[in-house]
Protein backbone atom coordinates (compact mmCIF):
# COMPACT_ATOMS: atom_id res chain seq x y z
CA UNK A 1 0.00 0.00 0.00
CA UNK A 2 1.06 3.71 -0.98
CA UNK A 3 1.90 6.14 2.20
CA UNK A 4 -0.47 6.82 4.64
CA UNK A 5 -3.23 9.63 3.31
CA UNK A 6 -3.50 10.95 7.19
CA UNK A 7 -6.46 13.20 6.40
CA UNK A 8 -8.35 10.10 5.55
CA UNK A 9 -6.87 8.02 8.47
CA UNK A 10 -7.29 10.95 10.91
CA UNK A 11 -11.25 11.09 9.62
CA UNK A 12 -11.44 7.52 10.36
CA UNK A 13 -10.22 7.62 13.69
CA UNK A 14 -12.90 10.73 14.75
CA UNK A 15 -15.60 8.68 13.44
CA UNK A 16 -17.41 6.48 16.41
CA UNK A 17 -17.14 3.06 15.39
CA UNK A 18 -19.05 -0.10 16.44
CA UNK A 19 -16.84 -3.54 17.30
CA UNK A 20 -18.81 -6.68 17.07
CA UNK A 21 -15.73 -9.07 16.76
CA UNK A 22 -13.48 -8.53 19.14
CA UNK A 23 -11.40 -12.11 21.42
CA UNK A 24 -10.45 -10.65 24.32
CA UNK A 25 -7.51 -12.87 24.36
CA UNK A 26 -6.44 -12.02 20.95
CA UNK A 27 -7.31 -8.31 21.56
CA UNK A 28 -3.73 -7.94 23.80
CA UNK A 29 -1.75 -5.62 23.07
CA UNK A 30 2.53 -6.23 23.87
CA UNK A 31 1.94 -3.97 26.66
CA UNK A 32 -0.92 -5.80 28.13
CA UNK A 33 1.15 -8.86 27.75
CA UNK A 34 3.67 -7.49 29.50
CA UNK A 35 1.94 -6.22 32.28
CA UNK A 36 0.47 -9.85 32.57
CA UNK A 37 3.40 -11.77 32.36
CA UNK A 38 5.09 -9.72 35.34
CA UNK A 39 1.81 -10.33 37.66
CA UNK A 40 2.51 -14.32 36.96
CA UNK A 41 6.11 -13.79 38.03
CA UNK A 42 5.04 -11.78 41.24
CA UNK A 43 2.77 -14.60 42.19
CA UNK A 44 4.97 -17.62 41.35
CA UNK A 45 8.33 -16.17 41.32
CA UNK A 46 9.68 -19.93 40.93
CA UNK A 47 8.44 -20.33 37.66
CA UNK A 48 10.87 -20.59 34.30
CA UNK A 49 10.60 -17.36 32.75
CA UNK A 50 11.18 -19.49 29.19
CA UNK A 51 7.39 -20.22 30.16
CA UNK A 52 6.76 -16.61 30.00
CA UNK A 53 8.38 -15.79 27.03
CA UNK A 54 6.19 -13.75 24.69
CA UNK A 55 6.31 -14.59 21.05
CA UNK A 56 6.31 -12.65 18.18
CA UNK A 57 2.83 -11.24 17.70
CA UNK A 58 3.47 -9.89 14.13
CA UNK A 59 3.47 -11.63 11.80
CA UNK A 60 1.34 -14.26 12.05
CA UNK A 61 1.91 -16.09 9.49
CA UNK A 62 -0.78 -18.75 9.20
CA UNK A 63 -4.18 -20.25 11.11
CA UNK A 64 -1.96 -22.85 13.16
CA UNK A 65 0.44 -20.09 14.47
CA UNK A 66 -2.35 -17.90 15.82
CA UNK A 67 -3.54 -20.89 17.67
CA UNK A 68 -0.18 -21.10 19.49
CA UNK A 69 -0.13 -17.41 20.36
CA UNK A 70 -3.54 -18.16 21.78
CA UNK A 71 -1.88 -20.65 23.90
CA UNK A 72 1.10 -18.97 25.20
CA UNK A 73 -1.66 -15.77 26.24
CA UNK A 74 -3.66 -18.67 28.26
CA UNK A 75 -0.91 -19.19 29.91
CA UNK A 76 -0.75 -15.84 31.95
CA UNK A 77 -4.79 -15.12 31.89
CA UNK A 78 -5.61 -17.69 34.06
CA UNK A 79 -6.55 -16.10 37.54
CA UNK A 80 -9.52 -13.87 38.16
CA UNK A 81 -7.15 -11.00 38.80
CA UNK A 82 -5.32 -10.99 35.24
CA UNK A 83 -8.68 -11.77 33.36
CA UNK A 84 -9.92 -8.42 34.71
CA UNK A 85 -6.58 -6.72 34.19
CA UNK A 86 -6.76 -7.99 30.33
CA UNK A 87 -10.22 -6.96 29.64
CA UNK A 88 -10.19 -3.22 31.29
CA UNK A 89 -6.68 -3.01 29.44
CA UNK A 90 -8.73 -4.03 25.76
CA UNK A 91 -11.73 -1.94 26.64
CA UNK A 92 -9.79 1.27 27.18
CA UNK A 93 -7.41 0.30 23.66
CA UNK A 94 -10.75 0.56 21.66
CA UNK A 95 -12.49 3.48 23.72
CA UNK A 96 -8.98 5.22 22.33
CA UNK A 97 -9.63 4.21 19.20
CA UNK A 98 -13.02 5.82 18.41
CA UNK A 99 -14.97 2.62 19.38
CA UNK A 100 -18.08 3.62 21.06
CA UNK A 101 -20.03 0.15 20.83
CA UNK A 102 -17.88 -3.08 22.03
CA UNK A 103 -19.35 -6.39 21.64
CA UNK A 104 -16.38 -8.59 23.64
CA UNK A 105 -16.50 -12.27 23.31
CA UNK A 106 -14.31 -14.72 25.41
CA UNK A 107 -14.63 -18.29 26.12
CA UNK A 108 -14.77 -18.82 30.28
CA UNK A 109 -11.94 -20.50 31.38
CA UNK A 110 -11.57 -23.08 34.49
CA UNK A 111 -8.44 -24.20 36.47
CA UNK A 112 -7.94 -25.95 39.52
CA UNK A 113 -6.55 -22.91 41.57
CA UNK A 114 -8.55 -20.44 42.18
CA UNK A 115 -10.77 -19.56 38.54
CA UNK A 116 -14.16 -21.05 37.53
CA UNK A 117 -15.96 -20.22 34.57
CA UNK A 118 -18.67 -18.05 37.02
CA UNK A 119 -15.71 -16.11 38.04
CA UNK A 120 -14.04 -15.67 35.12
CA UNK A 121 -16.69 -14.34 33.36
CA UNK A 122 -17.57 -12.00 36.65
CA UNK A 123 -13.99 -10.82 36.45
CA UNK A 124 -15.01 -9.27 32.75
CA UNK A 125 -18.13 -7.89 33.96
CA UNK A 126 -16.28 -6.04 36.94
CA UNK A 127 -13.89 -4.89 34.01
CA UNK A 128 -16.79 -3.60 32.00
CA UNK A 129 -18.62 -1.81 34.88
CA UNK A 130 -15.61 -0.31 35.83
CA UNK A 131 -14.23 1.31 32.53
CA UNK A 132 -17.50 2.52 31.25
CA UNK A 133 -17.83 4.21 34.85
CA UNK A 134 -14.64 5.95 34.80
CA UNK A 135 -12.11 6.04 32.19
CA UNK A 136 -14.86 5.14 28.97
CA UNK A 137 -17.63 7.16 29.63
CA UNK A 138 -20.32 6.78 27.22
CA UNK A 139 -19.01 3.73 26.02
CA UNK A 140 -21.11 0.71 26.01
CA UNK A 141 -19.69 -2.41 26.33
CA UNK A 142 -21.69 -5.96 25.81
CA UNK A 143 -20.46 -9.32 26.35
CA UNK A 144 -20.60 -12.80 24.05
CA UNK A 145 -19.38 -16.17 25.48
CA UNK A 146 -17.81 -18.13 23.63
CA UNK A 147 -18.19 -21.94 22.66
CA UNK A 148 -14.83 -23.36 21.68
CA UNK A 149 -15.48 -26.26 19.17
CA UNK A 150 -11.87 -27.80 20.66
CA UNK A 151 -12.53 -28.32 23.94
CA UNK A 152 -15.04 -31.36 25.39
CA UNK A 153 -19.07 -30.62 25.03
CA UNK A 154 -19.42 -30.46 29.06
CA UNK A 155 -17.81 -26.86 28.85
CA UNK A 156 -20.00 -25.54 26.52
CA UNK A 157 -22.69 -27.05 28.73
CA UNK A 158 -21.17 -25.51 31.87
CA UNK A 159 -20.83 -22.17 29.88
CA UNK A 160 -24.48 -22.21 29.08
CA UNK A 161 -25.45 -23.01 32.33
CA UNK A 162 -23.53 -20.28 34.27
CA UNK A 163 -24.97 -18.06 31.53
CA UNK A 164 -28.17 -18.69 32.28
CA UNK A 165 -27.49 -17.99 35.89
CA UNK A 166 -26.25 -14.22 35.34
CA UNK A 167 -28.41 -13.11 32.53
CA UNK A 168 -31.43 -12.47 34.78
CA UNK A 169 -29.14 -10.41 36.81
CA UNK A 170 -26.66 -8.53 34.00
CA UNK A 171 -27.90 -7.09 31.06
CA UNK A 172 -24.33 -7.01 29.58
CA UNK A 173 -24.34 -10.71 28.86
CA UNK A 174 -26.09 -10.59 25.67
CA UNK A 175 -25.48 -13.93 23.54
CA UNK A 176 -22.74 -17.00 22.36
CA UNK A 177 -20.41 -17.00 20.22
CA UNK A 178 -18.69 -19.89 18.13
CA UNK A 179 -15.27 -20.44 17.77
CA UNK A 180 -11.92 -22.31 17.87
CA UNK A 181 -9.91 -24.07 15.23
CA UNK A 182 -12.33 -24.54 12.59
CA UNK A 183 -11.01 -27.92 12.00
CA UNK A 184 -11.47 -29.51 14.99
CA UNK A 185 -14.63 -30.71 16.86
CA UNK A 186 -17.95 -31.71 14.46
CA UNK A 187 -20.28 -29.13 14.32
CA UNK A 188 -23.23 -31.12 14.84
CA UNK A 189 -22.37 -31.82 18.77
CA UNK A 190 -23.09 -28.20 19.76
CA UNK A 191 -26.07 -27.52 17.97
CA UNK A 192 -28.90 -28.52 20.49
CA UNK A 193 -26.12 -25.89 23.14
CA UNK A 194 -26.55 -23.19 20.53
CA UNK A 195 -30.63 -24.05 20.23
CA UNK A 196 -30.87 -23.97 23.89
CA UNK A 197 -29.08 -20.51 23.72
CA UNK A 198 -31.41 -19.26 21.51
CA UNK A 199 -34.22 -20.41 23.81
CA UNK A 200 -32.29 -18.52 26.90
CA UNK A 201 -32.59 -15.23 25.06
CA UNK A 202 -29.38 -15.11 23.72
CA UNK A 203 -27.89 -13.76 20.36
CA UNK A 204 -25.95 -16.13 18.73
CA UNK A 205 -22.86 -15.33 16.61
CA UNK A 206 -21.37 -18.11 14.88
CA UNK A 207 -17.55 -18.40 12.95
CA UNK A 208 -18.55 -20.34 9.94
CA UNK A 209 -16.45 -21.41 6.55
CA UNK A 210 -13.52 -20.35 7.39
CA UNK A 211 -11.94 -23.05 5.22
CA UNK A 212 -12.95 -24.28 1.81
CA UNK A 213 -14.96 -27.52 1.65
CA UNK A 214 -17.31 -27.28 4.64
CA UNK A 215 -20.30 -26.82 2.97
CA UNK A 216 -22.65 -29.63 5.13
CA UNK A 217 -21.49 -27.44 7.61
CA UNK A 218 -22.13 -24.54 6.50
CA UNK A 219 -25.63 -25.09 5.25
CA UNK A 220 -26.03 -26.49 9.12
CA UNK A 221 -25.36 -23.35 10.34
CA UNK A 222 -27.05 -20.99 8.23
CA UNK A 223 -30.50 -23.24 8.83
CA UNK A 224 -30.04 -22.21 12.44
CA UNK A 225 -30.53 -18.55 11.82
CA UNK A 226 -28.15 -17.49 13.55
CA UNK A 227 -27.72 -13.61 13.84
CA UNK A 228 -24.72 -13.10 12.95
CA UNK A 229 -21.34 -14.34 11.09
CA UNK A 230 -18.24 -14.57 11.69
CA UNK A 231 -15.71 -14.60 8.59
CA UNK A 232 -18.00 -16.52 5.89
CA UNK A 233 -14.22 -16.77 4.00
CA UNK A 234 -15.65 -19.50 1.46
CA UNK A 235 -18.79 -18.62 1.23
CA UNK A 236 -19.34 -16.69 -1.93
CA UNK A 237 -19.26 -19.18 -5.11
CA UNK A 238 -16.62 -17.18 -6.24
CA UNK A 239 -14.24 -18.33 -3.02
CA UNK A 240 -15.34 -21.78 -3.64
CA UNK A 241 -18.59 -21.16 -1.89
CA UNK A 242 -21.62 -23.19 -2.47
CA UNK A 243 -24.33 -21.92 -4.94
CA UNK A 244 -26.80 -23.55 -2.35
CA UNK A 245 -25.56 -21.94 0.39
CA UNK A 246 -25.23 -18.60 -1.18
CA UNK A 247 -28.70 -18.72 -2.56
CA UNK A 248 -29.94 -19.25 1.23
CA UNK A 249 -27.27 -16.44 2.62
CA UNK A 250 -28.87 -13.84 0.34
CA UNK A 251 -32.56 -14.99 1.07
CA UNK A 252 -31.62 -14.81 5.57
CA UNK A 253 -29.80 -11.07 4.57
CA UNK A 254 -27.28 -12.29 7.97
CA UNK A 255 -24.97 -9.87 9.09
CA UNK A 256 -21.03 -10.91 8.13
CA UNK A 257 -18.24 -10.31 10.20
CA UNK A 258 -15.60 -8.77 8.45
CA UNK A 259 -11.86 -9.27 9.66
CA UNK A 260 -9.50 -8.43 6.73
CA UNK A 261 -5.93 -8.15 8.57
CA UNK A 262 -7.16 -11.48 10.38
CA UNK A 263 -8.30 -13.12 6.69
CA UNK A 264 -4.53 -12.00 5.18
CA UNK A 265 -2.53 -12.96 7.74
CA UNK A 266 -3.71 -16.33 8.78
CA UNK A 267 -3.60 -16.77 4.72
CA UNK A 268 -7.41 -17.71 4.67
CA UNK A 269 -7.63 -15.18 1.60
CA UNK A 270 -4.37 -14.42 -0.83
CA UNK A 271 -4.57 -10.65 0.08
CA UNK A 272 -6.64 -7.65 0.25
CA UNK A 273 -7.73 -7.40 -3.05
CA UNK A 274 -8.91 -10.67 -2.76
CA UNK A 275 -11.00 -10.40 0.08
CA UNK A 276 -14.29 -11.57 -0.31
CA UNK A 277 -15.68 -8.30 1.36
CA UNK A 278 -15.10 -6.87 -1.91
CA UNK A 279 -17.80 -9.24 -3.59
CA UNK A 280 -20.37 -9.00 -0.34
CA UNK A 281 -19.97 -5.10 -0.87
CA UNK A 282 -20.24 -4.72 -4.71
CA UNK A 283 -24.09 -6.37 -4.04
CA UNK A 284 -24.84 -4.55 -1.03
CA UNK A 285 -24.71 -7.65 1.68
CA UNK A 286 -24.82 -6.50 4.92
CA UNK A 287 -21.29 -6.21 6.61
CA UNK A 288 -19.24 -5.34 9.66
CA UNK A 289 -15.83 -4.55 9.59
CA UNK A 290 -13.72 -6.10 12.84
CA UNK A 291 -10.33 -6.57 14.62
CA UNK A 292 -11.06 -10.13 15.06
CA UNK A 293 -7.58 -9.93 17.40
CA UNK A 294 -5.77 -7.08 17.22
CA UNK A 295 -3.10 -7.73 19.37
CA UNK A 296 -2.07 -10.72 17.89
CA UNK A 297 -2.77 -9.53 13.93
CA UNK A 298 -0.71 -5.58 15.31
CA UNK A 299 -4.06 -3.43 13.90
CA UNK A 300 -6.75 -1.43 15.52
CA UNK A 301 -10.38 -1.20 13.90
CA UNK A 302 -9.35 2.74 12.65
CA UNK A 303 -6.75 0.37 10.93
CA UNK A 304 -9.11 -1.72 9.44
CA UNK A 305 -11.48 1.01 8.10
CA UNK A 306 -8.53 2.41 6.62
CA UNK A 307 -7.41 -0.85 4.85
CA UNK A 308 -10.93 -1.15 3.39
CA UNK A 309 -10.79 2.97 2.40
CA UNK A 310 -7.86 1.88 0.24
CA UNK A 311 -8.17 -1.27 -1.21
CA UNK A 312 -11.76 -0.75 -2.07
CA UNK A 313 -12.17 3.05 -3.01
CA UNK A 314 -14.36 3.99 -0.34
CA UNK A 315 -14.97 7.39 0.53
CA UNK A 316 -15.50 9.16 3.43
CA UNK A 317 -19.49 9.13 3.29
CA UNK A 318 -18.66 5.21 2.27
CA UNK A 319 -16.59 4.63 5.89
CA UNK A 320 -19.47 6.67 8.00
CA UNK A 321 -21.92 4.67 6.80
CA UNK A 322 -20.52 1.10 7.60
CA UNK A 323 -19.80 2.49 11.19
CA UNK A 324 -23.40 3.58 11.62
CA UNK A 325 -24.80 1.12 9.61
CA UNK A 326 -23.14 -1.72 11.94
CA UNK A 327 -25.11 -0.11 15.03
CA UNK A 328 -28.24 -2.23 13.39
CA UNK A 329 -26.23 -4.78 13.62
CA UNK A 330 -25.42 -4.89 16.99
CA UNK A 331 -26.96 -7.13 19.67
CA UNK A 332 -28.14 -4.33 22.41
CA UNK A 333 -31.49 -2.89 23.11
CA UNK A 334 -33.59 -0.68 20.69
CA UNK A 335 -33.30 1.49 22.97
CA UNK A 336 -29.45 1.51 23.09
CA UNK A 337 -29.36 1.49 19.51
CA UNK A 338 -31.28 4.73 18.96
CA UNK A 339 -29.47 6.30 21.62
CA UNK A 340 -25.41 5.41 19.55
CA UNK A 341 -27.90 6.56 16.20
CA UNK A 342 -28.42 9.73 17.78
CA UNK A 343 -24.29 10.17 18.64
CA UNK A 344 -23.29 9.24 14.91
CA UNK A 345 -26.35 11.18 13.71
CA UNK A 346 -24.28 14.80 16.08
CA UNK A 347 -21.16 13.79 14.56
CA UNK A 348 -22.10 13.79 11.29
CA UNK A 349 -23.82 17.33 11.73
CA UNK A 350 -20.63 18.48 12.93
CA UNK A 351 -18.66 17.13 9.64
Amino acid sequence: MNSRNDDVYNFIRSIPKVELHAHLNGSLSNRTLKKLVSLKLEMNPDINKEYLSIPCLSPVRDLNQCFEVFSFISKVVDNPHAVYMAAVDTIEDFYNDGVRYLELRTTPKENDQDMTQETYIQSVLKAITHTTETTCKGMIVKLLLSIDRRRPLKYAETTLKVAQQLIGECSNIIGIDLSGDPSQGHIKNFLPILERGKQLGLKLAVHVAELPDQHEEVELLLKMQPDRLGHGTFLHPDKNGSSRNFELLKQLQIPLEICLTSNVACKTVPSYEDHHFKLFHKINYPCVLCTDDKGVFNTSLSDEYYLASQHYSLSKDDLFKISYESISYSFCTELEKSLLRQHWEEFKKKT
